[in-house]
């Protein structure tokens, strides 16, 4: 007797390829989502101009993990309440577009002379899954996959 496949099940096995993630160093990872007090949710993450993102991944949902070491310009934020994981899942948000900076768009997270990443439905996970990065769009091995899709399906994701 087999076993039924539940819905979430089945688009799991159905996703081809499997969920990328992209490491963001903090506090810019908990700015895509979680927000930031004064500035609200971060939409653009800023990428060199020899690092586009792949059309292939456009309109998908990837997964923000927050890197080992903090991004030099992040001294300046000005956030006491944050959660400030380090080397893991944080969230999800979708890729919806990418452009290159045209000379200030995207404030106030864009920057000058970089590829901007758009960011849109952010969503926060409730526990952060332990991994470590990668450079560039990287496919987390299965038990980070898999812990990510738990709570995904159950619901415990903001």
């Amino acid at each position: 007797m087999t076993t039924p496949i539940k819905r979430a099940e089945q688009a799991v096995l159905l996703e081809v390829p499997p969920m990328r993630a992209l490491t963001v160093r903090q506090p810019f990872a908990d700015a895509i989502v979680h927000g930031h007090p004064r500035d609200g949710l971060k939409t653009i993450e800023n990428r060199s101009t020899t690092v586009p993102a792949p059309a292939k991944h456009l309109g998908t949902t990837i997964l923000i993990h927050a890197g080992k070491e903090p991004h030099e310009l992040g001294e300046d934020v000005d956030w006491e309440q944050r959660p400030d994981v380090r080397m893991g899942i944080i969230g999800t948000a979708r890729l919806v577009g990418v452009h290159i900076d045209d000379g200030g768009c995207c404030a106030p997270w864009g920057m000058r002379g970089y590829f901007h990443w758009q960011l849109a439905d952010a969503r926060a996970l409730a526990t952060p899954v332990p991994a470590t990065g990668q450079l560039g769009l990287w496919t987390p091995k299965d038990d980070v996959l898999a812990a990510v899709h738990a709570q995904l399906t159950a619901g415990v994701a903001s």
